[in-house]
């Protein structure tokens, strides 16, 4: 069985880093440690205008994002 990672929405620092929108794993563990890890990674190598948060779904890991930062420069 394969598990995701999908991130919720593309922002434009997200489409202009060509960031993929899922990931897949082999376990549930691993999926949800690399749904974390990317998470962070996101919020702190965009711009900061939007945060990144892991919710699971079923089996799966959507990454949301987050309206709330510190710079106007990336849009939803």
């Amino acid at each position: 069985m394969q598990y995701h990672i999908v991130i919720e929405k593309l922002c434009l620092c997200a489409l202009k880093h060509q960031t993929e929108q899922i990931r897949s794993f082999g376990t549930k563990e691993e999926a949800m440690e690399q749904a974390s890890e990317w998470a962070e990674t996101l919020s702190n190598s965009f711009c900061g205008k939007h945060g990144f948060d892991v919710v699971e779904v079923d089996d799966n890991f959507v990454i949301s994002v987050e309206v709330g930062g510190f710079s106007e420069a990336c849009e939803i």
